[in-house]
């Protein structure tokens, strides 16, 4: 905890020796170009593993910890150009602190329906809407995070966006480091006045390389043992999504996300047959009264070995008790492939600023 506060606290001292230092054009402009954020996310969790290996113990674990904090400092330099920047800490993940995103971004003004988007941020593969407390597995398949560039154009109804990154997954014959993945993404929503009460919002994203995803790329071999995770031939993933809402009251979420074709047998998680990583997400809750509702879901994946639960069952609960700030308890029942099972509670108050 100390060495994390002094951390931050050389952060603030030096943005105060800047600000005594400079002029008072320039601590206005820096008060009126720049806005703080963050969110903070305190969970405890009771976890229960049930091993279909007679030979492994049952276990039960509980924690109480500090999921999420995160510090973003949003910059609009001009009209035409922003800045944005995220501190991320997680508790036994990302100690101290990461740079979770950081990126430039262009524009032609206020208004204007075009961007150029360049820097470090999760690029435009899934939607992964959810109101539970913990992740969907549409999530922990594809989320990925690249240093990239990108392109984008957006309208009333409709949003586009396409890009490039270099990535951290190569062939295994492949001896050059070039940029040479891709990814793109649309969206759609139905206007407002075409069915009164209900909206709609859909969209598909393509990536040229799903092993670059976050978890995949932790689960893909050494092939030609050179430190560094490789695969005999690139493979894309889609994603496609659909979230409605029924008199701001009842909400569905569905999602897919599957690899392009299959990997050979070997490659991810050390699975003997040719993999095709897929997982889908089934969500529906609604609002009880006033901000407290309800949730339930089922979702799973295939061919993701035992880093992903093969089926998915859930429940939450959940309120705001005050503005910007929120309480859930989910339950989860996970069955994986080997026939381990885990049933897990988990209690999480977050607020935001």
């Amino acid at each position: 905890m100390k060495k994390r506060l002094m951390i931050f606290m050389v952060f603030i001292l030096a943005g105060a020796g800047f600000a005594q230092t400079a002029g008072s054009a320039d601590k206005q402009y820096l008060m009126d170009a720049v806005s703080v954020s963050g969110l903070l996310e305190a969970e405890a969790a009771y976890e229960n593993n049930d091993f279909d290996d007679p030979a492994t113990p049952d276990e039960e674990n509980s924690d109480i910890v500090l999921a999420t904090m995160e510090l973003g400092l949003d910059a609009d330099l001009s009209d035409h150009v922003s800045g944005h920047v995220l501190f991320l800490w997680e508790e036994d993940d990302t100690e101290p602190v990461d740079i979770d995103e950081g990126y430039i971004t262009l524009s032609g003004g206020p208004g204007n329906q075009y961007r150029l988007q360049a820097g470090k941020f999760y690029v435009p593969f899934g939607n992964f809407n959810t109101a539970f407390v913990s992740d969907p597995l549409t999530l922990e398949l594809g989320e990925t995070r690249e240093s990239a560039v990108l392109g984008g154009y957006s309208a009333e109804f409709m949003a586009f966006r396409a890009g490039v990154f270099n990535g951290d997954v190569d062939e295994t014959a492949d001896t050059d480091d070039h940029v040479e993945h891709f990814f793109g993404a649309a969206d759609f929503r139905l206007p407002e006045q075409a069915i009164p009460g209900v909206g709609i919002t859909c969209g598909i994203s393509y990536i040229s390389s799903i092993a670059d995803s976050d978890v995949l790329s932790e689960n893909v071999n050494d092939a030609d043992d050179d430190g560094e995770p490789d695969i005999s031939n690139t493979v894309g993933g889609v994603s496609a999504y659909i979230s409605a809402g029924a008199m701001e009251r009842f909400f569905l979420e569905l999602e897919y996300i599957t690899a392009t074709s299959d990997f050979a047998a070997g490659e991810i998680d050390g699975s003997p047959v040719a993999p095709r990583p897929r997982a889908w997400n089934v969500e529906f809750s609604g609002l009880i009264a006033g901000s407290a509702g309800a949730g339930i879901q089922y979702a799973g994946s295939d061919d993701c070995g035992d880093f992903l639960p093969e089926t998915r069952y859930g429940a939450v609960f959940f309120l705001e008790p005050f503005e910007r700030t929120w309480f859930g308890v989910e339950y989860l029942r996970d069955e994986y492939e080997n026939n381990d099972k885990a049933d897990t509670v988990t209690a999480q108050l977050a607020c935001e600023f």
